[in-house]
């Protein structure tokens, strides 16, 4: 077990968190969620002993290992991805190094000899034997080749460095596992190996993630963080949103009876108990949720923000006629080519690839922003699109701009009757209120601020066809389920990338990959697409044919 007891933590005159009182026992994982700035990651850093509480402790079992996701991704730069990994497992490299070096004595003695036979058997004891194999085993599971387990660590692209890095916090089944946004930079096949290794794990796992569908695939719990303080609930986020929700509606209805409410909260935890047996982590989740009593519901603080997008004019017929375009790196690498396809009313379309430059490059070329190689698109008259680009640095570039003179500067030519309530209203509806929208400055924006600002923008637009470029970065658990109800409700168009599983999965019902040999097109969604063999041996296909006109 691991405790929080009475943790306090002040930065100034600023109460982070309040005499936070909670604990993680075996065999659970604990999805911890807050809003952006609640100290979420700052928790896990007191957990760890990075950080000392102002007051309070934080109390582990005698004899409990525990292994954190390493943040700094410079640390190990001059090791290799091999040792890194092994790293991880303090203890043992240890002793592994401590007797390497007692060999390498020339001048061995009896007493050397004793030291290390019992350094030998502690090292067997930990798994020491199989170490390197169980290591390499590892990366190779997260999709890092053999060739690379030699190499230096500085010598990999980030992405491959996340992964050696995941690796070594997992390394040799950790007591406690502590995991700051794991699923980051890493594709699906590489995320749904990892949901599948910690519905597995038998030990305490805590982590903290953005990705919906990652915590309700993983966690037993959620660990709110609110108001200074933490709580912990039964369930994954789903059952923690969905029943904080109805507790509210129900908390709102003075009217409704004391049996109703509590009729619909039994019938609500029995039917997510039911389905909680189709999930990774059945088992121990279903028997929490049958133990779970009605008074442990509580509704939810937090405040969503109101993304609603309404049409001008309904779109025609045609919408966006793509016709065999290409674009090629500035190394020369070959991005796509020969993409064709037409957007259909309806259409909510998933846009994928395996290189995120190439869906930017793609955004950027269908909005004018940037020339294609070759090849031609064509938007249909009635279109009015709303873009949301990955990056939004050159929308921001007057720091000195407040917020409601920044929205002001894109007020669409079909608005006529602009005033302070009009603009208000779309940036109130993002939780921008009071005095902040004259008083604070555009320079000051964190980036999920920005990200807000420029969904007031798109608002604003009235488009009947949005495209969204990796919409939930920067955003928090609020934004980002507001978001996702706001497109599962659009009655226009929409094309979107995402690394948000759920996000793709419950608003698109078409998916169109984007690859360096052409565009692969299915009517279908999200998970039928990933499922689908035949689309795994196509897209095999289009990037090896790729790779040899690159080479």
């Amino acid at each position: 077990m691991i405790r929080a007891n009475n943790v306090t933590l002040l930065f100034g005159k600023r109460v982070l968190f309040d005499e936070v009182n909670v604990s993680f026992t075996k065999g659970n994982c604990y999805g911890v969620i807050g809003a952006n700035g609640a100290g979420k990651s700052t928790f896990l850093k007191i957990l760890a002993g990075e950080i000392e509480p102002t007051k309070g402790n934080i109390e582990i079992s005698p004899g409990l290992r525990m292994a954190v996701l390493e943040q700094n991704h410079r640390k190990f730069d001059e090791q290799t991805v091999l040792n890194t990994v092994l790293m991880g497992y303090k203890k043992l490299w240890d002793t592994m190094q401590e007797k390497d070096a007692i060999y390498m004595k020339e001048d061995f003695t009896e007493e050397d000899g004793i030291k290390a036979g019992h350094l030998e058997a502690e090292f067997g004891e930990m798994g020491g034997y199989t170490a390197e194999s169980d290591a390499a085993s590892l990366l190779s599971d997260l999709g890092v080749k053999e060739s690379m387990h030699a190499q230096l660590l500085k010598e990999l692209s980030g992405a491959m460095k996340v992964r050696v890095l995941l690796a070594q916090a997992i390394f040799g089944n950790p007591d406690i596992l502590l995991l700051d946004e794991p699923t980051n930079d890493l594709d699906v096949e590489t995320i749904s190996w990892l949901e599948n290794f910690l519905a597995d794990y038998e030990n305490i796992v805590i982590v903290v993630s953005h990705d919906r569908h990652f915590l309700d695939a993983v966690c037993t719990h959620v660990a709110d963080v609110d108001r200074a303080k933490i709580k912990a609930y039964t369930g994954n986020y789903t059952f923690w949103y969905e029943s904080s929700q109805l507790m509210a509606r129900q908390l709102s209805d003075k009217n409704k009876k004391t049996e109703d409410k509590r009729a619909a909260l039994l019938e609500f935890i029995a039917r997510f108990s039911a389905n909680a047996s189709k999930s990774k982590q059945a088992t121990s989740r279903k028997k929490a949720l049958e133990k779970l009593t009605i008074e442990e519901i509580q509704p939810s603080n937090r405040r969503y923000p109101g993304i609603i997008f309404k049409q001008q004019r309904e779109v025609g017929n045609q919408i966006l006629n793509v016709n065999k375009l290409a674009k090629t790196a500035e190394d020369g690498t070959r991005l796509f080519a020969d993409i064709t396809f037409s957007l259909n009313k309806g259409d909510k379309v998933a846009l994928v690839s395996k290189n995120p430059l190439a869906l930017t490059d793609f955004y950027e070329i269908v909005t004018g922003n940037l020339k294609a190689d070759k090849g031609s698109f064509e938007w249909g008259t009635t279109v009015t699109h709303a873009y949301l680009p990955n990056d939004n640095h050159k929308f921001f570039q007057d720091k000195n701009l407040n917020l409601m003179d920044w929205l002001r500067q894109y007020v669409p030519p079909h608005v006529t009757d602009v005033d302070e309530p009009f603009l208000r209203g779309f940036l109130g509806k993002m939780l921008f209120s009071g005095d902040e929208v004259m008083k604070k400055k555009v320079g000051v924006l964190s980036g999920g601020e920005k990200v807000r600002c420029m969904i007031s923008r798109m608002m604003l637009q009235d488009p009947n066809v949005v495209l969204l470029d990796e919409p939930t970065n920067h955003l928090d658990l609020e934004s980002i389920q507001a978001f996702n109800e706001s497109m599962m409700n659009f009655k226009g168009v929409i094309m979107m990338t995402s690394h948000d599983h759920t996000f793709l999965q419950t608003v698109a019902n078409r998916v169109i990959e984007i690859t360096p040999g052409g565009a692969i097109d299915r009517l279908c969604s999200f998970d039928e697409y990933l499922a689908d063999e035949r689309v795994k041996q196509l897209r095999e296909t289009m990037y090896v044919q790729s790779q040899l006109v690159n080479a």
